[in-house]
């Protein structure tokens, strides 16, 4: 990784290298590799399959830290929700002795070990307020909300699909006199014991927070608001994730739907009367469509069966004490839980509408095509796909700058007279 400013080096105003800058002061700096917003998994496999090609680059994080969303906004029980193989980064597997579901621990121990093997080292404390493509120039020019400015060739956007938490508007909210959070601020049930708390949110983590509120003598409820395809974690001793790869490499995404969907019966029995009603498209053709992932049962299921968790549709509106329903039930509640999930954040600092959607903050071409847009911009973690979505596309985006970098290094051994008097 280099990075330079005037006091560090003085390569930024040879000809040779970027001859279209002007002078810059020690605020502004020019990386010579690309420039990476997000030290997350997306921006840290970007940055290990670069510095595999030899290439230097540089990643802005916003926190103190790497891995911010897992570190500092996850709770404690978390663990992968798919088998390790298909959440490893590039170039590096887990550790032998991980368990096929890593706990939370056990993935950023992974992380940090993956930075250290590639020297990636982020500048942390760096909140990106906006970054613009210069034509003038052919750079990016990325500022931030500390006062210093970067220019880039190459701008690769690692922010990803979880940058900021999502926040209903829920009539009377205001008004509830119990303790509101988001997931990203609850730890674990310690502080629930013997509390009624209502989770509203049923996918993977509103059904996880539940069963860890139960195991800590909290009693829970969730709010099942739309359908949701709830499926066995494994099967026949096999991720259901795995088998379901598998099986599309050889059927239509429709036929192992119906399998997926025959095998939740006989496992997990009708989820309807339980109030979890399914989609009207199968889960793997609906994770396809809309992105929207179906819940990988860890043992919630059992617990709204004996009725240690109630199902409750979707909030009329807060009260003072608890909450009224759609269906016209009345609860009072000590607490809720927002499992309402994350949004991209790209529209709020990007300056670009071409590639990214105003709208949802995500590659407007879907995978596997949302990875690389014009002027040397570039996506990743933005898939819907997880881990494996992102190694790949930082795979592709760690190809597609080596094969730049070496167009532009050829074309000034054999024009070196055309750049340096532009």
């Amino acid at each position: 990784m280099s990075v330079w400013n005037e006091s560090e080096g003085k390569r930024i105003h040879d000809p040779f290298y970027f001859p279209f800058l002007p002078k810059t002061d020690n605020k502004i700096f020019v990386t010579e590799g690309p420039l990476i917003i997000g030290g997350g998994p997306s921006g840290l496999a970007v940055s290990a399959c670069l510095k595999e090609k030899g290439m230097p680059s540089l990643i802005l994080e916003r926190s103190h830290c790497i891995a911010s969303l897992w570190q500092l906004k996850t709770y404690d029980r978390l663990r992968l929700h798919l088998p390790k193989k298909f959440c490893e980064l590039p170039l590096m597997p887990y550790p032998p002795g991980f368990p096929t579901y890593p706990t939370k621990q056990q993935f950023l121990a992974y992380l940090e070990s993956y930075a250290k093997r590639f020297d990636i080292k982020p500048v942390f404390n760096q909140t990106v307020v906006s970054a613009e493509f210069e034509r003038a120039n052919g750079m990016w020019r990325v500022c931030t909300q500390e006062g210093s400015e970067y220019l880039s060739k190459w701008l690769v956007v690692a922010t990803g699909e979880n940058a900021e938490a999502v926040v209903p508007e829920i009539e009377g909210i205001k008004g509830f006199k119990g303790t509101v959070v988001h997931t990203s601020e609850y730890r674990s049930g310690d502080l629930y014991q013997k509390k009624k708390v209502l989770v509203v949110g049923c996918g993977n983590s509103g059904m996880e927070v539940c069963l860890d509120l139960y195991n800590y003598g909290a009693m829970p409820s969730i709010v099942v608001k739309e359908a949701v395809h709830v499926l066995p974690r494994e099967m026949f001793g096999s991720s259901t994730f795995g088998i379901s790869m598998w099986l599309l490499k050889w059927f239509p995404m429709q036929t192992v739907d119906r399998f997926l969907l025959i095998m939740s019966r006989i496992m997990l029995g009708d989820t309807a009367p339980l109030g979890l009603e399914r989609p009207h498209l199968g889960p793997m053709e609906l994770k396809s469509v809309s992105g929207k992932t179906p819940v990988l049962d860890v043992g919630t299921l059992s617990r709204i069966k004996s009725g240690d968790i109630k199902v409750f549709p979707a909030i009329r509106k807060l009260t003072e004490k608890g909450a009224e329903f759609i269906d016209g039930r009345k609860e009072e509640f000590d607490a809720v839980v927002l499992a309402t999930g994350y949004r991209s954040n790209v529209p709020s600092w990007l300056k670009e509408r071409v590639f990214f959607s105003e709208k949802d903050g995500f590659p407007r071409k879907p995978f596997p095509n949302g990875w690389k847009g014009e002027d040397g911009l570039y996506s990743v973690g933005f898939t819907k796909r997880g881990l494996l979505g992102a190694s790949m596309d930082a795979t592709r985006i760690a190809h597609d700058i080596h094969q730049s970098w070496q167009d532009m290094a050829k074309q000034l051994i054999e024009y070196p007279l055309s750049w340096s008097s532009t």
